[in-house]
Parts: structure tokens; sequence; C-alpha cells
């Protein structure tokens, strides 16, 4: 329950330390080390971000629903009977 909302938070903060660094490298033009730090946060989030996926994926809270995907097609009891 807790899962989506927490990537969707992250996603968000994460959009926001990319915009944050574009406007660090464009207003200092590579005179403070503010792009840096914003790089770092950046990396941060999306390994955070990269986490909380593989946890809800391990564990079942998130799945593919794709027509394509390979666990989509087999519960599908149509598509079983058609074959």
């Amino acid at each position: 329950m807790w899962l989506k909302p927490a990537i969707v938070i992250t996603f968000i903060l994460l959009v926001i330390s990319l915009a944050s660094g574009f406007v660090f490298l464009m207003k200092d033009q590579g005179k403070t080390k503010r792009t840096l730090h914003s790089l770092g946060v950046r990396v941060t989030l999306a390994a955070i971000l990269i986490g909380l996926v593989g946890y809800g994926v391990l564990t079942g809270s998130l799945a593919s629903k794709a027509p394509w995907s390979a666990a989509g097609t087999a519960a599908t009891p149509e598509l079983q009977q058609s074959k």
C-alpha cells in the first residue's frame, strides 16, 4: 500500500533535483559545486527508485500487465481456451 506512493514521490523528487541542477548549471556557470551536489542527490534518488521498484517486483506488489508479458498471457483464461 505504501510502495506506489513512495515510488511516485521519489520520482517527483528526482525531477525536481534534475530541474534544480539545470538552474544551478545555468546560473553559476560551473563556478560553484551546487551542480555536482545536485547530481549526487539525483543519483541517490535514482538508486532509491530502482530499489523500490525492484522490491515491489520481488514481493509481487508490482506486476506487469502488458499484453506481451508472459505472465499476463498465461493468466488470461480466454487465451488458454483458444489454444
